[in-house]
């Protein structure tokens, strides 16, 4: 099994020594991802909206590394306050209602005072129907 990284196109990859996602034979870690959203460099001030664009950037790491959301059988999530998690719940429900994952809720400090949500991932690839292998 081989070893492969994955970039979100971030300097701070490069500058602090970290990839978006890690691919090591059939799992794939996905670092700590914020709602920022790389193709309009900007984050939004909503906690919901942070939290959805989140999941879209693990969804990117994960597709490059041949997998999913559905995929995903641990998660982790970070909030500086208490009072942003449950505006994150329906969010979290459209993406991972049926997937699931096993969780763990983090109250800590952020990089910057204007990301308000940060989730890791850990996902299991598995062979889809049809695939040879």
């Amino acid at each position: 099994m081989t070893r492969r990284l994955i970039s979100s196109g971030s300097v701070f990859e490069e500058q602090i020594g970290y990839s978006r996602a890690v691919v090591d034979g059939e799992w794939v870690f996905v670092s700590g991802t914020t709602g920022y959203d790389y193709a309009t460099m900007t984050i939004a001030d909503d906690v919901a909206a942070q939290c959805e664009q989140a999941l879209r950037n693990i969804e990117a790491a994960l597709a490059q590394a041949g997998g999913s959301l559905r995929d995903v059988v641990r998660a982790t999530f970070i909030v500086p306050r208490r009072e942003d998690w449950a505006p994150c719940w329906p969010v979290l429900k459209r993406f991972f209602g049926e997937v699931r994952p096993a969780s763990t809720l983090l109250h800590a400090g952020l990089q910057t005072d204007a990301m308000r949500i940060e989730i890791e991932v850990t996902a299991r690839l598995r062979r889809r129907e049809g695939e040879q292998g």
